[in-house]
């Protein structure tokens, strides 16, 4: 196995997996715990996660050894996540545009992506939160976990290391930027249906119809189709 090292708690995973990148030729080293303070979501959002019911897990990647473009590898690693959640529950796991992986309606994972340079080598740093055991949430969050939306109870030891060997294994070879599209299109949430997106305060249907390799979004409104990047618009579900 890859390097998996456990933290008991930490402030944040990608932040400690750093300093275990010792060595020049440093790859695949990842670090995971159960109680994450203050994790990070994306663009600066917090993860919040109860200790000890969830998986926060960072992995870093040598960038020379990712052949595909910075948007198409972070379609890559959610297509991953996807596939490792609706294998192991045997249930309909779709991704959310760009990186949020949703089951039976519910966010149970998120992915921050960061590029970092460490001991004169440039990595990936993959952070993957996975709400694995948690059974209460807001009300109004959008929040879920492997435990609310399956009621299977898994092993949090078992589950941190078989998703470090499914994700290891599969980023040692990354297939071609059309086939990463290809898988991320094919499982995206909402895709061709009717949804209501919110703009500058504003609410209109549209259909999402696909992401592109420049990390947009294809929305067809009345109008005509439109594109946006993330944080641009917003879907409500």
């Amino acid at each position: 196995m890859d390097d998996l090292i456990y933290l008991d708690h930490c402030s944040s995973t990608n932040d400690e997996v750093a300093s275990f990148l010792l060595y020049p030729d440093s790859n695949f080293i990842a670090v995971h715990t159960f109680n994450q303070t203050k994790g990070r979501g994306q663009y600066g959002n917090l993860w919040e996660s109860v200790a000890g019911k969830n998986l926060a897990y960072s992995l870093a990647v040598d960038c020379e050894s990712v052949k595909v473009s910075h948007f198409l590898f972070n379609y890559y690693t959610a297509v991953l996540v996807r596939e490792f959640i609706a294998k192991l529950t045997d249930q309909a796991v779709k991704i959310k545009w760009p990186n949020d992986i949703i089951l039976h309606n519910k966010k149970v994972s998120g992915i921050l992506l960061e590029k970092k340079k460490i001991n004169e080598n440039q990595y990936f740093i993959i952070g993957i939160g996975i709400n694995v055991l948690q059974e209460k949430f807001d009300e109004i969050s959008n929040a879920g976990s492997l435990l609310t939306q399956t009621t299977v109870q898994f092993e949090l030891k078992k589950f941190a290391e078989d998703f470090h060997v499914f994700i290891t294994q599969n980023l040692r070879s990354i297939p071609s930027e059309v086939e990463i599209l290809k898988r991320f299109n094919e499982n995206l949430f909402k895709k061709d249906e009717i949804s209501v997106f919110e703009k500058d305060g504003f609410r209109q249907n549209g259909i999402i119809r696909s992401a592109d390799e420049n990390g947009e979004i294809h929305i067809e409104f009345e109008e005509g189709m439109k594109t946006f990047y993330h944080k641009e618009i917003k879907l409500l579900y």
